[in-house]
């Protein structure tokens, strides 16, 4: 957005509407932050604040005013040739608020607001990024490293990088939650780990592609891995890695799935084959004559199949060692019609035969530590 007189303007935009979540966080931020307008301007084209009026000055005289999202009704009646709506994605009233704000854009040649935010799953930022005339720019909190504390960058990253939580705010991504799916996010959030404890029988599981090349969907390759019976609860189930390959030739996915088999020296390689039937297994034993693998086969739908795991990670006997977004978004996307976008849930089926593979089988009476 161009205040005042700028080499992307042909005259001063006056007046500007600067709205944030209250009146407090326009003025600490928008206005008097870091980052806010008093700190990006210096010399002669610093504003004048005006805080009795709400108002900022500009020497060329451009206005900019202070509203609060709080009070859609306080953008009845005031006009502006441009807005700055801050942290819109958190705005406990965004629709009256936004739609109040499109009486007022009626100054100049073209109107127009940028809309600065931490992306969640609203339904009004999704029509507002649909929208033809909308140019989304997103920033990673990486791009901005260079102005940001590095303990910060060491501490906070490395803790929830991968994560719903991280995945919005250090990465600018909406994550969606579907209603009625199976898994919410902050069932896996509860559900995060940072390590495994020792476990007694790791599986890798693999939902093969009914077909290869370049229009083939994704083959699941999941690997878990339980511990001892802890009461009479059974045993914990550790969610350790997600390998799955888009659309690769069968060789390609069968090396993928011994090579985590390899490097977790696991116990077996549970493939489903009900698409694919003995090619699967085939393909995997031509690739490694030694890996033990065990074959399974769906008798039921898919989200009954899921449901149990569901179940468990609800009740805690699944935990998440690490993120997996990926995986994550079709958890959370997964529910009685399959996925929203009508693709085939490949890492979903792969973590539920690991879950299933190893609840069904107990564990074997040695201890594994990672």
């Amino acid at each position: 957005m161009a205040l005042g007189l700028s080499p992307f303007t042909e005259a001063a935009l006056s007046p500007i509407a600067l709205i944030g979540e209250t009146h407090a966080d326009v003025r600490e931020v928008m206005v008097e932050g870091v980052s806010g307008l008093l700190s990006l301007h210096g010399g002669l084209g610093r504003p004048r604040y005006e805080p009795t009026r709400r108002r900022l000055v500009w020497p060329n005289g451009a206005v900019a005013q202070l509203f609060s999202a709080e009070e859609p009704d306080s953008l009845r009646g005031p006009q502006f040739a441009a807005a700055w709506a801050d942290e819109f994605a958190k705005w406990r009233r965004p629709g009256e608020t936004w739609d109040m704000l499109q009486f007022g854009l009626r100054v100049g040649r073209r109107p127009r607001t940028i809309v600065t935010t931490t992306p969640r799953p609203i339904a009004l930022l999704h029509r507002l990024i649909a929208d033809p005339r909308t140019v989304t720019h997103r920033a990673r909190t990486h791009d901005n490293a260079g102005n940001l504390s590095p303990a910060f960058l060491e501490a906070v990253v490395a803790r929830y990088e991968g994560t719903r939580l991280g995945r919005q705010e250090l990465d600018g991504e909406i994550v969606e939650e579907r209603s009625g799916a199976l898994w919410t996010r902050e069932m896996i959030e509860a559900a995060r780990e940072e390590s495994p404890p020792p476990l007694a029988r790791i599986v890798v599981a693999v939902d093969p592609p009914a077909s290869s090349g370049a229009r083939a969907s994704a083959c699941g390759i999941v690997a878990a891995g339980i511990t001892h019976d802890v009461g009479d609860l059974g045993g914990i189930v550790h969610l350790l890695a997600d390998a799955s390959v888009e659309a690769a030739r069968p060789a390609a996915w069968a090396e993928a799935a011994i090579g985590l088999y390899r490097r977790l020296q696991a116990d077996a390689l549970v493939v489903e084959v009900n698409q694919g039937g003995e090619m699967a297994t085939a393909v995997l034993r031509a690739a490694d004559p030694g890996v033990p693998v065990t074959s399974v086969r769906a008798t039921r739908g898919k989200y009954l199949r899921a449901e149990p795991a569901a179940q468990l990670t609800e009740q805690g006997r699944v935990r998440f060692v690490d993120a997996f977004p990926a995986l994550e978004d079709e958890l959370c996307d997964f529910g009685p019609g399959g996925l929203s976008n009508g693709r085939s849930p490949d890492r979903l089926d792969a973590f539920v035969w690991a879950v299933t593979a190893l609840v069904g089988t107990g564990a074997e009476p040695r201890m594994r530590a990672l």
